[in-house]
């Protein structure tokens, strides 16, 4: 039986530990490990959203 491809996105976030190291080696490690284990289990990645500094702390309502 043929194993079924998933498609699937990334989300990379960025700590707010880490932000004192600017575009993070924090994004960079995570995307590297995620595109690994797509790879490794077979998942077709389509898209990637990351998410670099911003928090719930940055959320400002619009009305």
């Amino acid at each position: 039986m043929k194993q079924p491809i998933y498609n699937t996105a990334l989300y990379l976030r960025l700590s707010r530990d880490d932000k004192i190291y600017g575009d993070s080696v924090s994004i960079e490690t995570q995307r590297a490990i995620l595109q690994q284990y797509a790879q490794d289990n077979g998942l077709h990645v389509v898209d990637e959203y990351v998410d670099d500094g911003w928090s719930g702390t940055n959320f400002v309502e619009v009305r």
